[in-house]
């Protein structure tokens, strides 16, 4: 089976069995979601000595992690999207941020991809929550590829960092040859007519937008961020340059996440026009993921007549 054609919790799952392989440091942690969130049964029956189920008790999770993290060891925690910021903010705070800690936590089902578990699982905000953070980095792959080449940086890199994790398939936007590089966004398309800004679930919906977009004979330069802390800067305020209007799209409430990012580097370098796509300041509610993706505003369509709309009002 090739990659792509895996479960995205199924490739961090292998991920992870090929790091811990090769390195005794590499640990796994879970809060009773190991079977959502892919590691289990595999991780405790390959490793049982280096994965840790804390019970449906978060906090105490990151808190272990952040000693162990402490001792040398590279511990990678994963729970839903949630859990694994709000209900654990001020141990990620102190225990990881504040402390330097290299722990490497995983929120799963990000926004809309919590579906069927409604408001109450689907956060909109952790994104926002853990950028604010100093000391770290956030992270949301779009594909198989990029995925597993993003936990294989956070492995070897000394610092504690915030991933999220779609569960499910993704089609494949990268190959085998991908390398992440979190000071490095990602031109996916070139164009002068308007800058697309995507990350994570939105970088395939803006693909097939420029597709149509194409058509209407609207080029839009696509923009794929898998980091969104640190913030490549440069290649957003080249882009702009060219084009003098952006638009964002995000699996986020757009106050404090990839919108935000991009307003604030604009702002101050290259003050232009920007439509920012995405959770309207509002709670999420139970529903399959197309349905969610065109209540939120951030499908195919929407994309396409923000773009226009940003194009003409240049």
């Amino acid at each position: 089976m090739n990659l792509h054609e895996k479960e995205l919790r199924e490739v961090y799952a292998d991920t992870l069995i090929e790091l811990m392989e090769k390195n005794p440091r590499v640990l796994c942690l879970e809060a009773d979601l190991g079977k959502a969130n892919g590691t289990v049964p595999r991780l405790p029956d390959a490793f049982p000595n280096r994965f840790f189920d804390t019970g449906v008790a978060e906090a105490n999770m990151v808190g272990i992690a952040a000693g162990l993290a402490n001792e040398g060891m590279i511990p990678f925690c994963a729970s839903f999207t949630c859990f694994a910021s709000r209900r654990v903010y001020d141990q990620l705070t102190i225990s990881v941020a504040y402390a330097n800690n290299p722990v490497k936590i995983i929120g799963t089902a990000p926004g809309v991809t919590a579906t069927y578990n409604g408001a109450t699982h689907m956060c909109f905000q952790d994104m926002a929550i853990i950028r604010s953070m100093p000391n770290m980095h956030v992270y949301a792959p779009a594909d198989a590829y990029e995925l597993r080449s993003v936990i294989r940086y956070m492995a070897s890199t000394p610092r504690p960092i915030y991933m999220q994790l779609i569960r499910e398939k993704m089609p494949k936007i990268f190959d085998e040859d991908y390398v992440f590089d979190p000071l490095r966004a990602r031109v996916l398309t070139e164009g002068e007519d308007v800058t697309l800004v995507t990350t994570g679930l939105t970088t395939k919906i803006a693909l097939d937008a420029s597709e149509t977009l194409k058509k209407e004979g609207i080029r839009a330069e696509h923009l794929h961020y898998p980091s969104v802390k640190p913030f490549d800067a440069d290649t957003l305020v080249g882009s702009v340059m060219k084009t003098g209007a952006a638009v964002t799209v995000e699996n986020q409430n757009v106050i404090g996440g990839l919108g935000s990012a991009v307003c604030e580097v604009l702002s101050e370098r290259h003050p232009v026009k920007v439509k920012r796509l995405g959770v309207q300041d509002r709670f999420g509610e139970v529903g399959s993921l197309d349905y969610l993706i065109e209540t939120m505003g951030i499908g195919v369509k929407d994309i396409v007549e923000a773009c226009k709309e940003m194009k003409h009002s240049r």
